[in-house]
């Protein structure tokens, strides 16, 4: 069975003359992308040569020069979970978004929902959350946004698959 793969960066258009190509980043984790580097991507595997984030550029190995490396603009880079928890640090209390989805929403002792996916929008993360059958049985709406923020969220459990929240329900009710 092929490993879940997670889109994390696209590559634009070339830029100088040695086979320098943008870099649009689509991940929280810069880190990850270092010289040695190889992830998959919808060209095959691709290996980093040089990177510099802050100018946003990135260049491939075999692709050094402006002629090669033009096939590679509009590429798809992708990480699998287990490259993903070995190449990025998180800090205490955060999370990749892989091991949120899926958990249970629970408020007091009341599941709320099942988080199906996160947006962000602006700064903010939002927990898309599908409703319990229960709640929308009782009238509620069948799925809701919730901002992923100290005021909403008490706890997330990973290993558990729940996250604990405060005031969520509010929200659903004036969804």
């Amino acid at each position: 069975m092929p490993q879940e793969r997670f889109f994390i960066a696209q590559i634009g258009r070339t830029v100088g003359l040695w086979g320098d190509l943008k870099f649009h980043l689509h991940t929280d984790f810069p880190e990850q992308f270092k010289i040695g580097a190889t992830f998959q991507s919808s060209r095959g595997e691709l290996t980093i040569s040089d990177v510099n984030i802050k100018r946003g550029t990135v260049r491939f190995s075999g692709y050094e020069d402006i002629d090669s490396a033009k096939k590679l603009t509009n590429t798809k880079l992708y990480a699998t979970k287990e490259q993903t928890k070995e190449n990025c640090n998180l800090n205490e209390g955060e999370h990749f978004w892989f091991e949120v989805i899926g958990c249970t929403v629970k408020q007091d002792d009341e599941v709320l929902g099942i988080i199906e996916d996160i947006q962000r929008m602006a700064d903010t993360d939002y927990l898309s959350i599908k409703t319990d059958d229960v709640l929308v049985e009782a009238g509620l709406t069948k799925n809701f946004l919730l901002p992923y923020i100290d005021r909403y969220i008490i706890k997330t459990d990973t290993e558990e698959k729940i996250v604990y929240t405060k005031d969520a329900k509010d929200i659903l009710e004036a969804s």
